[in-house]
C-alpha cells in the first residue's frame, strides 16, 4: 500500500473511533466537551484566527474585538456540536418522534412543493446545520438529493457518504454530475444545494456583506431552464442540541418571475441576500472559516487625477 494511502486510512480509524466515542456518549457530556474543545481550539490554539477575525470584521464593522471573539468560540462550539448532532441523530430522531426535535416554518408550502409534479430545488449555505435539514426531510418521507464534493481521503469519503445516504440522502459528485442533475429534474426530484461555496473567478458575482463573491451559476441556470422553483430555507438550532428550527423561508418560482430573480444575476443574488439576512441573525452558527470573498479578478487603474 503507497504510504499516502497508510496515511488516509489512519486517518480514517481515527475518525471512526472519535464517531465511536460520541455515540457512546451521553449527548450532556457531548455538549460539555464541545464547549472545552472550542476554547481550547478558539482561545489557546488559534486555529484559522485570523481568517475568522477578518471575515467578521468586513461583514460586522460595528463588533468590538471583544465580540468578534466571542463569535469566533461560539462557531467552534458550533461546529463541534454538529459533529455530535450528525452523530446521534440516526439514534434519536425517528418518524415517530420527530416534532420533539423539529419546528417547522412554512410547513404547508413546503409539502405543497415536494407533493407537486415539478421539481424542487432546495438552497441554503454553511449555516445551522444543514445536514440536519436533510436529514430531516428523510425522516418525513421525502428523499433528496444532495451535492457534494467527494473527499480527498477516499475511506473517509466512501464512510461519509454511506452515513449520509443510511440517513436518506442521495449523493451526487459536484463536478460531472449534470446529466444526473438534468435526469432527476425531468423526473420531479428534490435537489438541495449549499450556495456559499467560492466559484472562482468565471462564478457569478453578486454582493455579499458589501463585498463581491463569486457564485456557483449552476442552481439558477438549473432552475430557470427545468422550470424548477427554487426554495431558500435554513436549519438553526435552539438553544440545544437536535432541537432545531427549519425554516422555508421564501421560494422563487421560474413561472412567476420578474425583476431580480428572472436572470441568473438577479436570482443568485436573491438567494446570497437571503443567506446574509439569515446569518446576522446567529452570527456564530455560520461557517467564517472559508475564505469566501477571495477575489483574484484585476484591479481597475485608478483613475488619473486632471493637473
Amino acid at each position: 500500500m503507497p504510504r499516502y494511502r497508510i496515511v488516509d486510512y489512519l486517518v480514517y480509524l481515527a475518525v471512526r473511533i472519535v464517531i465511536c466515542i460520541v455515540q457512546a456518549l451521553s449527548i450532556d457530556t457531548c455538549v460539555r466537551g464541545s464547549s472545552l474543545l472550542a476554547r481550547l481550539v478558539c482561545n489557546v490554539l488559534g486555529v484559522r484566527q485570523g481568517v475568522i477575525d477578518e471575515n467578521l470584521r468586513h461583514a460586522f464593522p460595528d463588533m468590538t474585538a471583544t465580540e468578534r471573539r466571542q463569535v469566533a468560540c461560539g462557531m467552534w462550539e458550533h461546529l463541534f456540536l454538529l459533529v455530535v448532532e450528525v452523530a446521534h441523530s440516526a439514534r434519536k430522531v425517528h418518524d415517530t418522534n420527530w416534532a420533539e426535535y423539529i419546528t417547522f416554518v412554512g410547513k404547508r408550502e413546503l409539502v405543497e412543493l415536494l407533493f407537486d409534479d415539478r421539481p424542487l430545488m432546495i438552497v441554503s449555505g454553511h449555516y445551522g446545520n444543514f445536514e440536519f435539514g436533510a436529514f430531516a426531510l428523510a425522516v418525513l418521507g421525502f428523499p433528496s438529493y444532495v451535492i457534494a464534493r467527494p473527499l480527498d481521503n477516499p475511506y473517509l469519503d466512501r464512510f461519509v457518504r454511506r452515513f449520509r445516504s443510511s440517513n436518506g440522502q442521495r449523493i451526487l459528485p459536484k463536478v460531472g454530475s449534470a446529466p444526473q442533475i438534468d435526469s432527476i429534474l425531468e423526473r420531479g426530484g428534490t435537489l438541495l444545494f449549499l450556495a456559499d461555496q467560492y466559484a472562482g473567478p468565471k462564478g457569478c458575482w453578486v454582493d455579499f456583506f458589501g463585498r463581491p463573491a463569486s457564485t456557483h451559476k449552476a442552481i439558477a441556470l438549473f432552475s430557470l431552464s427545468n422550470d424548477a422553483p427554487l426554495l431558500y430555507g435554513f436549519t438553526r438550532r435552539l438553544g440545544k442540541p437536535l432541537v432545531h428550527l427549519l425554516n422555508c423561508l421564501e421560494t422563487a418560482d421560474p413561472r412567476a418571475a420578474t425583476g431580480e430573480r428572472s436572470d441568473i444575476h438577479g436570482l443568485t443574488q436573491w438567494y446570497t441576500s437571503r443567506l446574509e439576512q439569515t446569518i446576522r441573525e446567529a452570527p456564530e452558527q455560520y461557517w467564517w472559516v472559508h475564505r469566501r470573498w477571495k477575489d483574484p479578478r484585476p484591479k481597475a487603474p485608478a483613475e488619473t487625477r486632471a493637473a
